[in-house]
């Protein structure tokens, strides 16, 4: 039996003004009754990682700043992901991609899905997001869930202002879809990598 999988919910965003904790926390309280994975949030304001100025890829050599060694040991622990994904210019946030590229086989062969949100719901960067995931080596899942158009003018804080929580029959069943899939996903990569061990 495969063990309940460690999924790390993390916040992609670290402006002082971000919209990301919302989604993040409404995710995290989806994630987090369901019972068949242990999920914790975690916030790239807590990892302030420099811009990748390594000599390669810890694929090809340990890396050597701190932060980025700090980082690497964070997201070894879990065996998912969960992206809150905001999207800036058609692509995900800055900070994101340099936390994608201070690590490499701690990424590896391990599952995410995502929550995004701009005016169309961040579909462009998700599409980026899971470019950069397969040449990670990841798995990215089909389903995520959007928070875009009506529903995102609703509930940001510059326009509509209302709680996540007006919204939420619109955006349940792509997250219990997105969770459903990352479970899988995760179970089945954990079950081939003890098969190999």
């Amino acid at each position: 039996m495969v063990a309940k999988p460690r999924i790390a919910l993390i916040i992609g965003s670290t402006r002082p003004s971000r919209f990301a904790d919302a989604p993040a926390q409404w995710m995290l309280k989806q994630a987090q009754a369901r019972g068949d994975m242990d999920v914790e949030l975690v916030d790239l304001r807590d990892h302030p990682l420099p811009f990748f100025d390594e000599i390669a890829s810890n694929l090809w050599m340990p890396s050597q700043n701190p932060e980025a060694v700090r980082w690497q040991e964070t997201i070894a622990k879990y065996d998912g992901f969960i992206f809150t994904v905001a999207e800036y210019n058609h692509s995900i946030t800055g900070v994101l991609k340099n936390a994608l590229d201070q690590a490499y086989t701690e990424w590896g062969r391990k599952p995410f899905t995502a929550i995004g949100y701009g005016g169309t719901g961040a579909v462009r960067a998700l599409e980026h997001l899971r470019m950069i995931g397969v040449e990670l080596q990841m798995v990215s899942t089909h389903a995520a869930v959007h928070i875009g158009g009506g529903d995102f003018m609703a509930v940001h804080p510059v326009f509509g202002k209302k709680p996540i929580e007006e919204i939420e029959a619109n955006l349940l069943p792509s997250a219990k879809t997105a969770l459903d899939e990352l479970v899988w996903w995760a179970k089945a990569t954990m079950a081939a990598k003890a098969g190999e061990a």
